[in-house]
């Protein structure tokens, strides 16, 4: 997961524009990810949850003041910290479920063999499902357009569709690879679906306003990293913080 960050976070620094002075902010970005994941690996919940929104978010323009250039540097340091909090905190969600440990999970007897990894299974399968009912949804019954100007092919169809579809498989399949119970399960199943489909017309967004169609060239035929995450950027945190306050 912190080679995904990684790689997440150079294909981010490609695409948008950045100022030469920043370069060596940049490379506190990527510090930054190792230092994320040993708070992860040492279980330490207290600094994972600040160290990118609140020390990080603080020390980017503190150390862009240093350099001297004050031109677009409103700009410059709103893009930084955003391209950290969902390339490095976002994605760092999923690396927390892994250390999860079970003496502080509830777990049904279904899961007892899935554990931890059960629970990052699921909101990753989730999550790609919930693209492809989206998907599937809007092509057969899509009519009525949410965004047109962000994503003209998300309708309304597609969205309503998809999500009942996700909740209906989270149900039965939540208890199954996590320690939620059924109704837990359809709440999720929820959040997923809203989640997935709010990172999915943002980082559309991002594209339009670069005036570009794939985040990057990584995977042939299916673009960049940011392409494949989308989704995952929004449905890992809420997804974490939905059964870490019900289980945790």
């Amino acid at each position: 997961f912190a080679f995904i960050s990684f790689l997440a976070l150079k294909e981010f620094v490609s695409i948008v524009p950045t100022r030469p002075s920043d370069r060596n902010v940049i490379f506190w970005l990527y510090l930054c990810i190792p230092l994320q994941y040993y708070w992860v690996a040492i279980a330490w919940y207290g600094m994972f949850i600040i160290f990118i929104p609140v020390y990080l978010v603080l020390f980017i323009p503190v150390r862009m003041v240093l350099n001297g250039n004050t031109e677009g540097f409103i700009r410059a340091a709103g893009i930084l910290q955003l391209i950290s909090m969902l390339t490095i905190f976002a994605v760092s969600h999923l690396a927390y479920l892994l250390v999860l440990h079970d003496k502080n999970l509830s777990a049904g007897p279904e899961n007892h063999n899935a554990g931890t990894v059960g629970i990052v299974l699921f909101v990753l399968l989730m999550t790609q499902f919930n693209d492809v009912c989206q998907y599937i949804w809007g092509k057969l019954l899509g009519k009525h357009k949410i965004i047109p100007k962000v994503s003209p092919n998300k309708t309304w169809e597609g969205f309503l569709g998809g999500m009942f579809t996700i909740c209906l498989i989270t149900w039965f399949l939540g208890p199954w690879l996590t320690p939620m119970t059924p109704v837990q399960s359809l709440g999720a199943g929820g959040i997923i679906a809203l989640s997935g489909f709010m990172g999915d017309v943002v980082i559309s967004a991002f594209k339009r306003d670069l005036n570009i169609k794939d985040s990057g060239t990584l995977i042939p035929g299916h673009g960049g990293i940011l392409d494949r995450m989308d989704s995952l950027l929004y449905t890992a945190p809420l997804f974490f913080h939905y059964i870490y306050y019900l289980h945790y």
